[in-house]
């Protein structure tokens, strides 16, 4: 029986903290893992050595500032995660392993009228689809992350409301998923998701505190705050569309005037666009036709960056984030409102903030979720999952 501060809990304690490193990173040098951990480079090639012996993560060669060095990944065989997310319009399902590969993924249209009942059905389904695609062994599978467009209950799991998916307010998502699955579920909003994605697969690698900002049907930011995503104790930290820019503002769906969301989100901008280009006009489009050039395109995308700095700026006031990666569509738009967003952000920022701040584009794009599904179960998994000999739960995914 371990004791704690005995040697044997100790060596535990060191076990589980390289493993966590790895699995968040998908991939360290020794050097890096007793950076991360604080670890001496003697301790870390022991455990190294121990957790290769016992199959939990690989080695190979690689090179770091111009030294051979040798990488450490948890083994492909020691898990498989699951992403589930859920769009406006879409159903997006990634199955990867626990070295950060993607196995498998697929997406398909989701009417935003469907019930969540025909949502999730569609969900298992694409799952069990992809799962026997990759030929993958049901009992590897650790869990699932499951991405919603709305404000989640992380604790109790139930969907509050949303003007994005109307059918499913009040649900349940992570126990009806779960009970279709037979495996753990891990749930979160969009934002969050979206955050989780860019800081362990893309823009905001390397930062341990950013900002994710979501323009899409609505307006939403995931808070990474000492690498970990910032909830608050209602589950709703990150609502950045519901800042007030104008008291005499158009009625936001929350009830207030002239929140952010009302003059960034796409059901108010494209409306502006209309008697020049037509009802049928997405935001990818607007994109699309500013950087040919249009000069109402250009405005209104403009526009967006400067009350989107604005926004950005009471963050920097508020957390003082390193890096803020804007998502959706408009950050395809690049300069054309990344450079508005840092106007607003110099202007209206403590200076001292916003001279520390990075602005920039996600380099996900519409993954950014799906693949932070995925993260949520590699940041959600206890370290002794992988550690413990009896490996990882049974899976009932393949009725």
């Amino acid at each position: 029986m371990e004791t704690p501060g005995s040697q044997s809990s100790l060596h535990r304690a060191n076990l589980e903290r390289v493993v966590r490193a790895v699995r968040m990173a998908g991939s360290l040098t020794q050097a890096e893992i007793a950076r991360t951990t604080g670890l001496s480079a003697a301790t870390v090639s022991n455990i190294v050595r121990e957790l290769k012996d016992g199959g939990t993560v690989e080695v190979t060669p690689t090179s770091s500032g111009g030294r051979r060095a040798r990488s450490v990944s948890l083994s492909g065989d020691a898990g498989i995660v699951v992403g589930v997310d859920f769009g406006h319009t879409h159903l997006r399902v990634a199955v990867g392993n626990l070295a950060h590969q993607v196995l498998a993924e697929d997406a398909e249209p989701l009417d935003v009228d469907a019930s969540a009942e025909e949502g999730l059905r569609r969900a298992e389904s694409l799952v069990r689809t992809l799962i026997t695609k990759a030929g993958i062994d049901p009992r590897k599978i650790i869990g699932v992350g499951l991405g919603v467009p709305g404000p989640i209950d992380v604790e109790s799991g139930v969907l509050g409301s949303t003007a994005i998916l109307p059918g499913w307010a009040g649900t349940n998502p992570r126990d009806d998923l779960a009970a279709r699955l037979g495996v753990p579920v891990h749930v979160d909003n969009d934002a969050n998701l979206g955050a989780l994605g860019e800081l362990v697969w893309g823009a905001g690698r390397g930062a341990t505190d950013l900002a994710y900002i979501k323009v899409a049907s609505g307006v939403g930011a995931g808070l990474v705050i000492n690498g970990k995503i910032y909830r608050g104790p209602g589950g709703t930290a990150g609502e950045i569309g519901h800042i007030t820019l104008d008291e005499s503002g158009p009625v936001c769906r929350c009830g207030n005037r002239g929140c952010l969301e009302t003059f960034t989100a796409a059901r108010y901008i494209l409306p502006l666009l209309h008697s020049a280009h037509g009802t049928d006009l997405t935001v990818p489009r607007v994109v699309e036709l500013a950087r040919e050039g249009d000069p109402g395109c250009r405005r209104v995308i403009s526009d967006v960056g400067r009350y989107i700095g604005s926004g950005v700026a009471n963050l920097c006031n508020l957390l003082n984030p390193s890096r803020v990666v804007l998502g959706g569509d408009l950050a395809d738009s690049g300069e054309l409102v990344l450079a508005p967003i840092r106007e607003s952000v110099s202007r209206y920022a403590i200076p001292s903030a916003a001279r520390r701040l990075e602005v920039v584009p996600g380099a996900l794009g519409g993954r950014s979720e799906v693949l932070g599904a995925l993260a949520l179960v590699l940041s959600e998994m206890g370290d002794s999952t992988l550690l413990d000999p009896a490996g990882p739960p049974r899976s009932a995914i393949p009725a």
